[in-house]
């Protein structure tokens, strides 16, 4: 947790452990260093700053994590309408669509997390001259 918000919310006192960073940019670095996934529960900006960091990440290869959504109650349909409609427009690879693993049931979520298998990297292919 970045010390201004520990210094300005209450942090949890029950946790087994909790990482007290100088700021939001070393809170996701380490977030990213020891989560072996990442899943979006339904949120507001930073929630979708964040898991959209981690799934471009992702397709740059700077990690092979699955990103995923737990879709409760349809929450990120609009918001998968709109990944679909990059790919339609052009704007997105197919491929990089399909890495979202999304579910409205957190068995299902982790399950397929344990069966993903990354596509390849962005720009990992030589483009044609």
């Amino acid at each position: 947790m970045p010390r201004a918000l520990v210094d300005q919310e209450i942090a949890h006192q029950g946790l087994t452990r909790l990482d007290v960073v100088p700021d939001m940019h070393v809170r996701k670095d380490r977030m990213s260093e020891l989560a072996d996934a990442f899943v979006a529960l339904p949120g507001g900006a930073g929630t979708l700053e964040e898991i959209f960091e981690q799934w471009t990440w992702a397709q740059l290869g700077i990690h092979e994590k699955p990103c995923g959504f737990l879709n409760v109650n349809g929450y990120f349909d609009p918001l998968l309408s709109m990944v679909n409609k990059m790919v339609e427009q052009g704007f997105m690879r197919q491929d990089y669509s399909q890495m979202l693993v999304v579910s409205d049931n957190i068995e299902t979520l982790l399950r397929s997390f344990s069966e993903y298998r990354p596509p390849a990297r962005k720009w990992s292919e030589k483009l044609p001259a």
